[in-house]
């Protein structure tokens, strides 16, 4: 949990967001760590807003819309995959979906994401540090080139294509990320340990940006 935090006027603005629900998953875990991060960091004066979305493959392709509006300079995104035991670091999106209905039912409108775009996008962060802040507060987590080819690696190609499409006007940059979180279920990572990793992952992004904004 962020403590002593004092806000600044060149703050970074932080959003996070995580799924509601979607076929074989009534209760979306990612939805309620998204909501008690942001409600930890905005007790501690931090600038950050939420952004649950419905598990829709038309939400994840309207999401640089969103970013667009939000202006964030980080965007931490949650997801749940059920038969992972460990925390993943989602290191690439792939320009390729599944055949999988969505919380609506429906399927995706095309197979490739963007026709005639790259067959993946790397993550606007560097990974190692992320994978590390995880381990140090006791969760175990790995770097993964697989987010999977349902909504989550939509949202992951959506919002790093953002990204990477230049820095921010003031000159600092855009960092997103996309992380799975495992179902949880008894004998595996107890909700309050998988809370506190997050929160140090968050704090290595913070951390990122102010070290790879320009100096005066």
């Amino acid at each position: 949990m962020p403590v002593g935090h004092v806000p600044c006027p060149d703050a970074p603005h932080l959003l996070i967001t995580g799924f509601g629900r979607f076929p074989g998953m009534p209760a979306n875990p990612s939805a309620g760590l998204a909501r008690l991060l942001v409600r930890r960091y905005r007790r501690a004066g931090t600038r950050i807003a939420l952004h649950v979305l419905p598990t829709r493959w038309d939400e994840a392709a309207a999401f640089p819309a969103v970013l667009e509006r939000a202006a964030p300079d980080i965007v931490l995104m949650l997801g749940v995959a059920a038969r992972r035991r460990r925390v993943s670091v989602e290191v690439v999106a792939r320009n390729a979906t599944g055949d999988f209905p969505d919380a609506a039912h429906r399927r995706p409108a095309c197979r490739p994401l963007q026709a005639g775009a790259p067959a993946q996008r790397a993550l606007a962060a560097r990974p190692v540090p992320l994978l590390a802040a995880l381990r140090a507060a006791g969760v175990p987590a790995h770097l993964s080139r697989d987010a999977g080819r349902y909504v989550c690696n939509a949202l992951a190609w959506s919002a790093y294509g953002w990204a990477r499409e230049g820095p921010r006007t003031d000159g600092g940059p855009r960092l997103a990320v996309f992380v799975h979180v495992p179902l949880p279920r008894p004998g595996r990572l107890a909700p309050a340990r998988l809370s506190r990793g997050l929160d140090a992952l968050l704090a290595a992004l913070l951390t990122q940006y102010r070290q790879s904004r320009p100096r005066a």
